[in-house]
């Protein structure tokens, strides 16, 4: 064969390897009501509309980025302040920040792909013309989200990680649960709450200006995300049957049990050499970690609140997380 089409052929198996097919099943709902009755909602659309932004012509892109610098504080590295720490040479405090932002960064992508399907999932099944339209504009910000990270993490930091398994995991249970209120509930409020917080978080300490600022465009995006979840699902549950009921409960443990475990950064473990099992140990009982991931519910536990899901079963379980002290904190929207 000839080396071009040698070269092709790679080519192709390669996008086909990047390729992974769900599959699903939901109703899709046409709403033959177009009045505006949802008042909240149709707000949230006027302000989507309004907030529209062009990455290309926005965010600073000539800019340079040094990836082995201390972008984000080194404290923030989950290994910081252990034996581990104290052991690298300078050269490999450098890989280091670089590999755990380049694995922050994608697995915000994949996440921000999840909710690109998502919630085109929610435009299509949800039962309310105001969600619809507002729908469609998050479609677009998750878009143009996907796009911002995959253009970092390939022109600046040289390409992204896999995704976390754990993260993966979720994003699977959202995509193929047959129900509208469990895409709003796994994706708005537990993905999207979670986002949220930690864009925020990366925000106020970020020392490089292009993700600064992009970075700032996107939390504008993201509050409204959560928001939606909040408005849309506001009353629901209050008079749904205990086993449908306890079905959501459930649900909202096991999402946060899965980001919780996502956050052991494994992929970077690997990456660097280390025993990937000591090393999520020590990440996972680390003082500093451990109030980091709890900070992170920041968002989740009041929202869930607000909906009525914090019931004595969540309660329990949220208690075991150690995230109940967030419940009386502002919810959403």
């Amino acid at each position: 064969m000839h080396e071009g089409a040698v070269a092709h052929a790679q080519t192709h198996d390669a996008r086909e390897e990047a390729i992974e097919l769900l599959s699903t099943e939901f109703n899709t709902a046409y709403s033959w009501n177009y009045e505006m009755v949802r008042r909240e909602l149709h707000n949230l659309y006027e302000k989507a509309k309004r907030d529209q932004w062009n990455a290309t012509d926005q965010l600073p892109w000539h800019l340079g980025v040094d990836a082995e610098a201390e972008n984000l504080p080194d404290m923030q590295i989950p290994v910081y302040g252990t034996h581990i720490w104290e052991k690298l040479r300078p050269a490999e405090v450098r890989t280091l920040r670089r590999e755990q932002l380049r694995w922050l960064l994608s697995n915000f992508m994949h996440g921000e792909q999840g909710a690109l399907l998502a919630t085109a999932q929610i435009v299509d099944a949800t039962p309310w013309m105001e969600a619809k339209f507002y729908g469609s504009t998050q479609v677009m910000d998750e878009a143009r989200h996907v796009e911002v990270f995959s253009r970092y993490l390939n022109e600046k930091l040289g390409g992204p990680y896999r995704i976390n398994k754990d993260l993966k995991a979720l994003l699977d249970q959202i995509l193929t649960d047959s129900r509208w209120d469990m895409k709003y509930l796994g994706m708005q409020i537990l993905v999207e709450g979670l986002a949220m917080a930690a864009f925020g978080f990366m925000h106020k300490m970020c020392a490089e200006p292009l993700l600064t600022e992009l970075l700032h465009y996107v939390i504008r995006d993201e509050s409204r995300h959560v928001a939606f979840g909040v408005i849309a699902l506001n009353d629901y549950f209050k008079e749904m049957p205990a086993k449908e009921l306890r079905e959501r409960e459930e649900f909202v443990y096991e999402g946060c049990r899965l980001m919780r475990d996502r956050l052991l950064a494994e992929e970077v473990w690997e990456y660097m050499g280390w025993p990937v099992d000591e090393v999520k140990d020590i990440v996972l009982h680390s003082p500093s970690m451990i109030e980091f991931r709890k900070m992170l519910f920041a968002k989740i536990v009041p929202n869930v609140k607000r909906l009525g899901l914090l019931t004595p079963w969540v309660r329990e379980r949220f208690a075991e997380l150690e995230i109940l002290q967030f419940e009386d904190f502002e919810p959403s929207a």
